[in-house]
C-alpha cells in the first residue's frame, strides 16, 4: 500500500510506502528505504549452514529476506538495477553472485489458524505453490518417473510422508537442474506454533513441522544454506531436536546485530530527510529502546516509518496484532509475576535468571518461560546479561522497551477490568474520596464480575485470590501511577505490608491496603478479617515507611480487605477515625 502524505515525493523527498514488504517494488518506485545490504555479505561470509534469527514483530525481517531472494536467486538474474546504489554492490565478488543460485522461499505469516487440521492444509498449499512455481522440472528430463509421480502428489490433501519430504524433494530436483546447491528461505517459521499453543494442538504440530524440518534442513545433501525468521527460539527439543546444525541469532547475540531495525543514526538522518530533526529526543523517548547483542539504541522500523509517514506520535508498533498472549500470560501469571510488573511499569528493572529459548509447554508452569517470551517479542529489553558457564541460562536485567511498550502493557491491564469498567473507575475515585460504603459497593461488582478471569482454565484454586489481588494491585498502579507511587509486598516496620500509597503531591494522603481471605477456622465473620488486617496493619507498623517521609500520621488511610470467595468487605482506619 503506497501512502504519500508530506512526504509523498511532491518536494523531492522519497515516498513513505507503508507496510511494504517487497524488495524489488520499494526499489523500483525509489521508495524510503536504509540499505540493510550488509546481511548479504554478512550472512554469506559466516558460512553457517542453517541459520535462525529471532526478532519481534515488524523488525524488517520479511524485508530482509525478500532482498536475500532478489540477490542470490536465480529467477531474478540480470536484476543489477535492485541493488546499484547499495553497498553489497560496491563490491565486485558480490556483483558475481547476484542471481546465480536456485532459492525456495516461503513465509508462514497466513498461517494463523485455530485448528490443527486447517494449519496443516495451509502449510500443504504453500508447499503445493511452490512445486507450481517450479513446474517446469516436469518437462526439463531431469525427473524419473518414480520422481515424476512425486511430484504430481504434492497438493493441499497430500499425506503427511509426501507433505514433509516435500522441501526435501524440491531441493533434489532444483540441485540436478541447475547444478547447484539450494539456498531456503522460510520466513515466520514459528507463527503456526504461537497458534498452536494458544488453540491447543501444539503436541499434534510440533510432530508434522519437526519431520518437515529435519528432512528439509538436516538431512538434505542438496541444500547449500538457509535462513529462518521468527519471533521466538522455539524449544530445540520441540521441533529442532534433530538439527545439530543450527546456528540461533537472538536478542542478545552479536550477529547481525544492526542488519534488523534501524540503529540510532539511520533513524536521525531520516528525521533529517523529511525535516523533522526537531523530534528526534521524543522520536527517541517513544521508539528507541531495542537491544541487539552489544548494539544499544535500535529502533522498531515499522513505527519510524509510519511516524515519518503521519508525523504523530503514536503506538504504532503496538497496535499490530494481536497481544492476546502476553496478555493471557500476565493476567494468570502469580502475584509474583505481576509484582515484578510493578516494578517495569514503575520505569524499575528486575533481574530474572533465563534461557532464551521458549519451551511453549511451560508457559503456564515456569515463569522464565514467559520473561523468554516477552524478551524475544521486543516488550522488554535486556540491559545486561551474564550467561553460567554451567548451566547456560543467563541472568538478565530486564526494562520495558519504552514508551510504546509501557502504554500497550497498561492497555493490557485496563482491558482485565473492561467489563466493569464503570464499576472499577468508580470504585478508584470512591478511594480517593475514602467513601467508604461506595468503596464496598463498587468493590463487591467488580470482584463478582472479574474475580474467576484471574484463574486457570482448569477452575477455581487456592491461588484465586492472590492472583486477583495482584491484578487489582496492578489495575491500580496503571490508573494512580502519576498521582503515587506504588509498591506492593515491602518491608516497612516489622513486617511486609500488601500495598502502599505513597503521594507524589503532598497535598494527597498516603494509603496502606491489606488483604486477607477469610478463614472460617479463626475468624467467626468477614468483619472480625477485616479487623484482622488492620490490626496487622498497626502492630507490624506498615505506617513506618510514610511516617519517615514526612507524611503525618493523620494523612494516613489504612484499609482492610476481606475476601470471602467473590465477596469483599473493606474497613477504614485514620488517626481522624479512631
Amino acid at each position: 500500500m503506497k501512502n504519500q502524505g508530506k512526504a509523498g515525493g511532491e518536494d523531492g523527498m522519497r515516498t513513505i510506502s507503508v507496510g511494504n514488504q517487497d524488495f524489488a517494488v520499494i526499489r523500483e518506485n525509489d521508495y524510503f528505504y536504509i540499505d540493510k545490504t550488509k546481511l548479504i555479505r554478512q550472512w554469506w561470509e559466516n558460512g553457517d549452514p542453517v541459520t535462525l534469527v529471532t526478532r519481534p514483530r515488524r523488525f524488517g525481517k520479511t524485508l530482509n529476506l525478500s532482498m536475500l531472494e532478489y540477490f542470490f536467486s536465480v529467477a531474478y538474474a540480470g536484476r543489477a538495477d535492485l541493488f546499484r546504489n547499495l553497498e553489497i554492490w560496491g563490491d565486485p565478488v558480490y556483483r558475481k553472485l547476484q542471481g546465480t543460485y536456485p532459492v525456495i522461499a516461503l513465509s508462514f505469516a497466513s498461517v494463523k489458524d485455530a485448528d490443527f487440521e486447517t494449519v496443516r492444509g495451509k502449510i500443504c498449499q504453500l508447499l503445493t505453490n511452490l512445486y507450481s512455481q517450479n513446474r517446469f522440472l516436469l518437462e526439463a528430463n531431469v525427473l524419473d518417473e518414480q520422481e515424476k509421480q512425486f511430484f504430481n502428489r504434492v497438493n493441499a490433501q497430500m499425506d503427511t510422508m509426501t507433505a514433509t519430504m516435500a522441501l526435501y524433494q524440491l531441493s533434489l530436483f532444483l540441485e540436478r537442474y541447475y547444478g547447484k546447491k539450494v539456498l531456503i528461505f522460510l520466513d515466520e517459521y514459528d507463527t503456526p506454533m504461537q497458534e498452536a499453543y494458544l488453540h491447543g494442538f501444539w503436541e499434534e504440530l510440533s510432530v508434522f513441522t519437526r519431520s518437515l524440518f529435519n528432512a528439509a534442513f538436516k538431512t538434505n545433501p542438496a541444500l547449500g544454506r538457509a535462513l529462518l525468521t521468527g519471533i521466538t527460539r522455539v524449544g530445540r527439543e520441540s521441533i529442532f531436536s534433530d538439527l545439530n546444525n543450527l546456528e540461533v541469532v537472538t536478542a542478545t547475540s552479536e550477529k547481525y546485530a544492526d542488519c534488523f531495525g534501524f540503529t540510532e543514526e539511520e533513524v536521525f538522518q531520516a528525521l533529517r530527510e523529511y525535516g523533522l530533526e526537531e523530534m528526534k529526543e521524543k522520536v527517541k523517548d517513544w521508539y528507541d529502546g531495542f537491544c541487539f547483542g552489544n548494539r544499544r539504541a535500535v529502533y522498531n522500523p515499522w513505527s519510524i516509518i509510519n511516524y515519518l509517514d503521519k508525523r504523530k506520535l503514536q503506538p504504532y508498533w503496538a497496535n499490530t496484532s494481536s497481544n492476546s498472549l502476553v496478555g493471557q500470560l500476565l493476567k494468570k501469571g502469580s502475584g509474583e509475576l505481576k509484582q515484578d510488573f510493578e516494578q517495569l511499569l514503575a520505569g524499575k528493572s528486575i533481574v530474572r535468571v533465563l534461557d532464551e529459548q521458549v519451551v511453549y509447554q511451560q508457559l503456564e508452569q515456569t515463569e522464565s518461560a514467559v520473561w523468554s517470551l516477552l524478551l524475544a517479542g521486543g516488550y522488554l529489553r535486556a540491559e545486561s546479561c551474564v550467561i553460567d558457564e554451567d548451566t547456560g541460562n543467563g541472568k538478565y536485567e530486564l526494562l520495558l522497551t519504552n514508551k510504546e511498550v509501557q502504554l500497550l502493557m497498561k492497555n493490557l491491564i485496563r482491558e482485565w477490568f473492561s467489563e466493569c469498567g464503570a464499576q472499577y473507575n468508580a470504585f478508584v475515585q470512591a478511594m480517593l474520596r475514602h467513601d467508604l460504603e461506595s468503596m464496598n459497593a463498587y468493590m463487591n461488582r467488580v470482584a463478582l464480575t472479574v474475580f474467576s478471569y484471574f484463574d486457570t482454565e482448569n477452575g477455581p484454586s487456592e491461588e484465586a485470590p492472590e492472583r486477583f489481588y495482584h491484578g487489582f494491585v496492578l489495575g491500580l498502579c496503571v490508573e494512580l501511577g502519576g498521582r503515587y507511587y506504588i509498591t506492593s509486598n515491602r518491608e516497612s516496620g516489622f513486617g511486609r505490608y500488601d500495598v502502599m500509597f505513597e503521594p507524589r503531591n503532598r497535598e494527597d494522603v498516603g494509603m496502606i491496603l491489606e488483604f486477607k481471605v477469610h478463614n472460617a477456622k479463626k475468624e467467626d465473620s468477614l468483619e472480625a478479617t477485616v479487623q484482622e488486617a488492620l490490626a496487622q496493619i498497626e502492630q507490624k507498623q506498615y505506617d513506618r515507611v510514610l511516617l519517615d517521609r514526612g507524611i503525618p500520621e493523620y494523612r494516613i488511610y489504612k484499609y482492610g480487605f476481606a475476601f470471602e470467595g467473590k465477596k469483599v468487605l473493606i474497613g477504614q482506619q485514620n488517626k481522624d477515625s479512631n
